[in-house]
């Protein structure tokens, strides 16, 4: 093992995976990628083992691993050529949800696979019930877009024209989808060619026996920081509220077996798979686990699969955290995998609280819609990210206004917002008080309200944190709840969906009808609190109430001051 070849190849190849996002960031069409970033590059080795990646979106990065060994597995290394590109987003093959699409290339050194570069994105429209690809109340995978298994869309450097037909021929937005595919191509042609100068550089030999050294390393770290972790079994469980179908809570059940320099992740007492879209794959599972205990540990450690082998999880096929085909699970990446990732977190604070935070808002709205515009008389579809405050930690409050733990990802501005789509940001501001109160108090949500002024707008939402709010600990109260809220054009009550459509879910809802004029308020959860909230520095306290984060009637009943 030479430490000086693996720090310059870690910290390169790292260089090239940040370099294809920015690539793919520059070359897209859609928001979702050029103002939220909702993309991860990496390199995988010929195994499918990730070697490297950028800090993008932690949810993808987590699940990389999985997906590439699952492409690899059903299309053997002797299948490919120089020049092919591979695409694959079904779910039930390793995948996360359906709209996020993987691309691999391999990367041939004299004439043999070393390893494969990798993007992922979400793509924004992947057809199925609704304009945005988040149906809050598909009941079937068919009902959440196109599914597409590992399949060449380019095969020896030639784009394969029947493939790019029968994708484009099953979206609402083509020309955006095309933009968008072509990008994240261009994310894994820039890095096949920059590993290739490293392969040039140092030699093939070299490059692959340091990338096995580097996630050997990077195991050896985990494990050390594992060890420091007192043996034992910790259990935690958290609620998703509802489906979308069914007006119930399912339970997010885990037992955390920590024993010597291993976790074992026991997902056991969860509930069984929803009827509606909250499931989650079992890369979902894997990842969320993973991120979970990547917060809690040394964020030097390299991010490769060596990191990931120390820890292990169980989650039973036909759960809500390893749905069973064909059971939808669109949500299952974005609400229930923060879930999953704050039950690990709360499970070990029991003993490492000083690593530990309260509950985030734990989901991304994921507010979805399409129309067609009447300025352009082209249909457009938008799959917008909203973001929450974090939960308190044991020396320092929580992040105000941040996607949630496993996203990652930027809030569209309101310039581009309301240049690319016909809605007007009437308001967007922080909420006094939301924040769950603490020694350290966490990170406050926020309302977000648009007035419609396209003459329709299709609209819906996966969403959580209506009816459960965010857990505190240590003495930190819970931090404030979300909402959508509605109001026609000429009312002036602010309604749900559940009282002013009739959805069964105020949070997740599919296809609701908005009109010219018509308003929505997007209500964003905040986090816990971590500690008495008496105890808080009273010149800290001071400062939010100067600013408009507490007000001085809770600084007074609830902090004492």
């Amino acid at each position: 093992m030479d430490p000086v070849m693996m720090k310059i190849l870690d910290s390169t190849m790292v260089s090239v995976c940040r370099e294809m996002g920015i690539t793919l960031m520059q070359t897209s069409y859609s928001t979702i990628f050029n103002e939220a970033l909702d993309f991860t590059c990496a390199i995988a080795n010929r195994d499918g083992d990730m070697i490297a990646c950028a800090e993008f979106c932690p949810a993808q990065i987590g699940g990389m691993p999985l997906m590439a060994k699952s492409m690899v597995k059903e299309m053997p290394l002797d299948q490919f050529d120089e020049g092919d590109i591979v695409l694959h987003n079904d779910p039930y093959r390793g995948g996360l949800h359906t709209p996020e699409h993987t691309f691999f290339k391999p990367i041939f050194v004299n004439g043999e696979i070393r390893g494969f570069a990798v993007s992922i994105g979400h793509i924004a429209e992947v057809g199925g019930m609704v304009p945005g690809g988040f149906c809050g109340e598909a009941t079937e995978i068919f009902h959440e877009g196109l599914r597409v298994p590992p399949v060449k869309i380019v095969s020896k450097g030639v784009h394969n024209k029947d493939i790019w037909r029968l994708l484009l021929a099953n979206v609402r937005t083509p020309r955006y989808n095309y933009g968008d595919l072509r990008a994240l191509i261009s994310a894994v042609d820039l890095g096949e060619r920059r590993m290739k100068e490293i392969y040039s550089k140092y030699g093939a030999d070299v490059v692959d026996q340091t990338c096995n050294d580097l996630m050997d390393y990077s195991e050896r770290r985990m494990r050390a920081e594992i060890s420091q972790i007192p043996d034992g079994i910790y259990p935690f469980e958290d609620l998703v509220e509802d489906d979308g179908i069914e007006d119930r809570p399912y339970k997010i059940s885990v037992e955390v077996h920590k024993t010597g320099d291993d976790i074992v992740a026991d997902f056991s007492g969860s509930a069984k798979q929803a009827k509606g879209p909250i499931n989650a794959t079992l890369g979902v599972t894997l990842s969320a686990t993973y991120n979970a205990l990547l917060h809690m540990t040394d964020p030097s450690i390299p991010k490769n699969s060596g990191c990931f082998r120390p820890i292990r999880v169980v989650a039973p096929a036909g759960t809500i955290v390893n749905v069973n085909y064909p059971a939808p699970e669109v949500g299952g990446n974005t609400e229930t995998h923060p879930r999953i990732a704050g039950t690990v977190i709360g499970a070990l604070a029991n003993v490492i609280p000083h690593l530990a935070m309260a509950a985030e808002g734990a989901t991304h709205g994921n507010f979805v819609f399409g129309g067609v515009h009447a300025a352009t008389k082209e249909f457009f579809a938008c799959y917008d990210i909203e973001v929450v405050g974090w939960g308190g930690r044991s020396f320092a409050d929580g992040n105000d206004a941040c996607d949630s733990i496993n996203g990652n990802c930027r809030v569209t501005p309101v310039e581009v917002f309301e240049v690319r789509y016909p809605w007007r940001v009437e308001d967007w501001v922080f909420r006094e008080d939301s924040a769950g109160a603490g020694k350290f108090r966490s990170g406050v949500g926020y309302t977000k309200t648009l007035t419609c002024l396209n003459d329709e707008i299709i609209i819906s939402q996966m969403t959580d944190r209506h009816k459960v709010a965010p857990w505190g600990l240590n003495g930190g109260l819970p931090g404030d709840k979300g909402a959508t809220l509605f109001m026609l054009s000429g009312a002036n009550e602010w309604l749900d969906a559940s009282q002013a459509y009739g959805k069964i879910s105020p949070s997740k809802y599919s296809n609701i009808s908005i009109r010219k004029g018509d308003r929505v308020r997007l209500v964003m959860p905040a986090g816990g609190g971590f500690g008495d909230p008496k105890e808080r520095d009273r010149e800290s306290l001071r400062e939010d109430v100067v600013e408009g984060y507490v007000s001085a009637k809770a600084a007074q009943d609830i902090y004492g001051l």
